[in-house]
């Protein structure tokens, strides 16, 4: 396997995440001191992956799968 093939298939698996998950979620915390006083926040961050995102990933490993497979020369 050659690089193309290797950086394809990575990109086949993360297109294929991608639409089965849909989003990612995840958490940011700030903590802050005021004297004697510790003040933590919690916040839940959703970040939405695109279908077309996903689906162009998938269409690109492939093409470079195909890409990494052919022999070149003859």
């Amino acid at each position: 396997m050659n690089g193309k093939t290797i950086v394809g298939a990575l990109l086949i698996v993360l297109g294929i995440i991608g639409l089965a998950v849909g989003s990612v979620s995840y958490k940011d915390k700030d903590s802050t001191e005021i004297g004697p006083i510790d003040v933590t926040t919690t916040e839940t961050e959703h970040v939405r992956i695109p279908k077309a995102l996903s689906i162009a990933v998938l269409v690109v490993g492939g093409l470079l799968v195909v890409a990494g497979t052919r022999r070149r020369g003859a």
